[in-house]
């Protein structure tokens, strides 16, 4: 029997990554087995938690996942002792219009699964209001319950006086107060943190945080707050069709957005994957059935792409008699022309028509439901593939064939239609589930 936990907060920077981190390192240092999980579209974090854990961490979405899927993925904290869920944003953002069984809210899985939440509050610029906030979030919904408080970032042994004694007289329990501490802060860029393969001292980072974490919170008590929690049998496992049977994936700093859970499906219906580095100057294998390149941070190294010869014309012979997609960063690459952030315009592979800058700066973010008008790879005409998009990027062109009809969560069209052209398609959204 595990314990399961929520880590979530009232909005999003507040701590939340760097808590699930540390108590996750420190209490595998006591020699417990830790299991984590993101909640909703993160691709960054599972890999911070990885690193934590030394176990793998998957995305549980209650947007775009069904149940079934949801007790699949988390199912593989059977063997552990104590299984963390990190929310995203606040504990209950999500979108307007309800998805396959929730709306991607973090309190949308504390409720399915049944895991009090503990909530990280940063206090700064108040002190009793912070109970109030507490007490707000407690009482919102009834199916979801809430363990206790960490306070984080407080100023002093005055402040952190003042706002435990509202939240003890609120019936909240203070698991514990962290001080503001630099070296435990995590880098960021303008889509979130910055990568953990990226970060040479990470581990170190991660020993810090969870030194700090266990000097200044109850991990016992923490602990205590937890649910027993025991898997119940998956109906179902996650919907999603491998491209191909060999798949060329590319696989670098650039090229790095991949949902964990996505990779274990295509692997556990039987496809071999074989990465390679286009920022290395490498093509995909030729004797892969279907090249993938997810997104990542194309925009930041465009100059390297378009420099790297062998990369380009090894996509564009492999294009000539098999499928390439792109994702976000890698329908970028697939496209004419990248214009980076210092108005520079670098020639892409020329796949797609497609030309896009991050010179000019606009964010697109939210769900994406996708009704395949054209076949893309694992997918026929008809399919609608649930996803998200986020980035900064600008289309200046998309002049090929759309790929599909987008819509928000709303159900508003957006202009993000995807593009096919020969055997190159790519989309905006990252793929999460089919609808089936």
């Amino acid at each position: 029997m595990a314990a399961g936990l929520v880590i979530s907060a009232p909005a999003s920077s507040v701590g939340k990554t760097t808590l699930t981190l540390a108590l996750a390192r420190a209490w595998c240092n006591s020699g417990l087995r830790v299991q984590c999980f993101k909640s909703g579209p993160d691709y960054i974090d599972p890999a911070f938690h990885a690193a934590a854990t030394g176990r793998a961490s998957v995305n549980v979405d209650s947007w775009a996942m069904n149940r079934g899927t949801i007790s699949h993925l988390v199912s593989r904290g059977t063997d552990a002792d104590v299984v963390l869920a990190e929310g995203s944003m606040g504990l209950f953002d999500g979108v307007a219009a309800r998805g396959v069984c929730g709306t991607g809210a973090t309190a949308d899985i504390a409720e399915m699964l049944d895991w009090p939440v503990l909530l990280v509050i940063d206090p700064s610029g108040q002190a009793q209001t912070a109970a109030a906030i507490a007490a707000g979030l407690r009482d919102y919904r009834p199916g979801v319950r809430l363990a206790g408080v960490v306070l984080n970032r407080v100023a002093s042994p005055r402040h952190e006086a003042l706002v435990r004694r509202a939240l003890l007289d609120a019936g909240i329990a203070v698991f514990g107060a962290l001080p503001r501490h630099a070296e435990i802060s995590l880098p960021k860029r303008h889509l979130g943190l910055v990568q953990a393969e990226e970060q040479a001292e990470i581990g170190k980072l991660i020993d810090e945080a969870a030194r700090f974490v266990a000097e200044h919170v109850d991990l016992d008590a923490v602990l205590r707050s937890a649910a027993t929690w025991s898997p119940q049998p998956a109906a179902s496992g996650v919907n999603v069709t491998p491209p191909g049977q060999r798949i060329a994936l590319a696989r670098d700093a650039a090229f790095s957005f991949v949902y964990p859970h996505m990779l274990e499906a295509w692997r556990a219906a039987g496809a071999e994957i074989s990465t390679f580095s286009p920022l290395a100057d490498e093509g995909p294998d030729p004797g892969a059935d279907v090249c993938w390149l997810p997104g990542g941070y194309p925009e930041l190294q465009a100059g390297k792409i378009a420099a790297n010869a062998r990369f380009r014309s090894g996509l564009r012979a492999f294009a000539e008699t098999r499928p390439v997609h792109g994702e976000c960063g890698g329908y970028m690459v697939l496209g004419t022309a990248l214009t980076d952030a210092d108005g520079i315009r670098h020639e892409m592979t020329g796949l797609l028509g497609l030309e896009t800058s991050f010179a000019k700066r606009r964010m697109h973010l939210g769900y994406r439901l996708a009704e395949l008008a054209a076949p893309m790879p694992g997918h026929q005409a008809g399919a609608r593939l649930r996803g998200h998009e986020f980035h900064y990027s600008t289309i200046l062109a998309q002049p090929d064939t759309p790929l599909a009809v987008v819509q928000d969560a709303t159900g508003v069209i957006i202009a993000e239609t995807g593009s096919r052209r020969g055997q190159a398609t790519g989309t905006f959204f990252h793929l999460i589930a089919e609808d089936r």
